[in-house]
């Protein structure tokens, strides 16, 4: 009868994984048998992973896809609170390596056939008594399932030693649990057709491991591989950006005090003046401007009371030149302490206990209040008053540097010039 998966039975054997993670929240994950790196490429999304590992005797496979797994550029212009790295190994999974002791969860999605028995053996010994990870997922073909491929004979790939029934499976996985102290869950994807679950059960079979604790035979086993073992290849390791990192939480945090005090220094001269901000007509270049000159809103809108508390606290903003005269000229000093000047049109004052109490963001971001103040001194693109209780916004500053920004981007000469745009691919469809 072909038994027929939506989704595709390789698809609901990641998502599997997927929910496992999503439950257990594991920080450090390796996948063994990792291959494409399909499955990789996926739990890189997943914010709680850390350190996220591959491993595959194919080093000319790993060195061909290992590319899909660096960092976006969603990922440095919205960096991670903590941080990720991606290190992929090329070796055998029989093979004792130090660097891959105590993670979380090791994941071995439809390896263990491709594994003569004796070396099946010593991947037992590796991954649950040398590794000793939290937790282990282990699935394999079902060969109960087989009878209903009907165009089906011998395995279900060449390359499989073995397809072990689900008393098979089962034996093996117990022997695991006493020899190591494990306990494990059977489950699986890839349901049967009505009527013949019962009799086949899941197509793949999954066996979830989770450690009990260290037996006496694990404390044995780590005594005596105690030394530092390498034997496997690094192919590929890389860091993404994260907040951990100090230059680039000084860059978040001033884009989004400058976000902030561009908007409440705005609606401050506003209401200061009774006349709408410049930046708030359309222009010539298509479209209304306060869409492209106003600094992006804040993925953390504000709740009703913080916009209130953000109204009473603008009381607090203190203009240092009136509206329309250029003659005035503005101090601040910058981050070795020396004092500098310019001379300026529009420039308002934003406290920063104004920007504190206002974006829970940069509450997050900096800690305190005295950190915000600290983190902001060296960053050139923030001006500070003297006693550093205060951000310096010039107002028409802001406006030369947004339209330039959006000159340059040529987005405008886009906007000017019309052009045929060819359809996204779809990516799931050739999948």
């Amino acid at each position: 009868m072909d038994p027929m998966f939506s989704p595709a039975l390789h698809r609901q054997r990641h998502e599997f994984v997927i929910d496992f993670v999503r439950s257990y929240k594991p920080k450090k994950v390796v996948d063994l048998g990792c291959s494409e790196c399909s499955l990789l490429k996926q739990l890189k999304f997943h914010l709680e992973i850390e350190l996220l590992a591959g491993v595959d005797i194919d080093g000319a496979i790993l060195k061909k896809k290992m590319c899909g797994l660096a960092p976006l550029s969603t990922d440095y212009l919205q960096p991670r609170n903590d941080q990720l790295r991606i290190d992929l190994y090329q070796g055998s999974v029989t093979q004792k390596d130090a660097r891959l002791i105590g993670f979380d969860l090791v994941t071995s999605i439809e390896l263990i056939e491709h594994l003569t028995l004796a070396d099946v053996k010593l991947f037992s010994e590796v991954v649950f008594g040398y590794m000793t990870p939290v937790a282990v997922i282990v699935s394999t073909p079902n060969a109960d399932f087989n009878p209903l491929f009907r165009r089906m004979s011998g395995f279900r790939h060449s390359d499989h030693k073995f397809e072990w029934s689900r008393a098979e499976f089962k034996s093996w996985a117990l022997k695991v649990c006493l020899d190591y102290g494990y306990e494990v869950e059977f489950s699986g994807v890839g349901q049967a057709p009505p009527g013949y679950q019962e009799n086949v059960g899941f197509c793949s079979q999954i066996g979830v491991f989770h450690r009990l604790g260290v037996s006496e035979v694990c404390n044995t086993l780590c005594s005596t591989d105690a030394e530092d073992v390498s034997s496997y290849t690094l192919l590929y390791s890389k860091i993404f950006p994260s907040l951990r990192d100090n230059n680039i939480l000084r860059r978040v945090l001033a884009s989004e005090v400058l976000c902030w005090a561009e908007k409440l220094g705005r609606r401050w001269v506003e209401e200061k003046t009774g006349v709408k901000d410049d930046a708030d007509t359309p222009d010539q270049a298509g479209g209304d401007g306060e869409e492209r000159h106003r600094a992006p809103e804040n993925p953390l809108q504000l709740e009703e009371t913080q916009t209130a508390a953000c109204g009473a606290a603008m009381k607090s903003l203190v203009e240092h030149q009136e509206v329309g005269k250029l003659d005035r000229e503005l101090f601040w000093t910058d981050g070795g302490g020396q004092q500098e000047s310019r001379k300026l049109g529009r420039c308002v004052s934003v406290p920063l206990f104004v920007l504190w109490g206002c974006c829970p963001k940069i509450c997050t971001l900096s800690g305190s209040l005295s950190n915000l103040r600290q983190l902001l001194m060296d960053n050139a693109k923030v001006k500070l008053t003297q006693d550093g209780s205060a951000l310096l916004l010039n107002l028409d500053e802001q406006d030369e540097e947004n339209h330039d920004d959006f000159e340059d981007s040529g987005y405008a000469d886009a906007m000017r010039c019309p052009h045929s745009v060819e359809p996204e691919e779809d990516w799931d469809a050739n999948v």
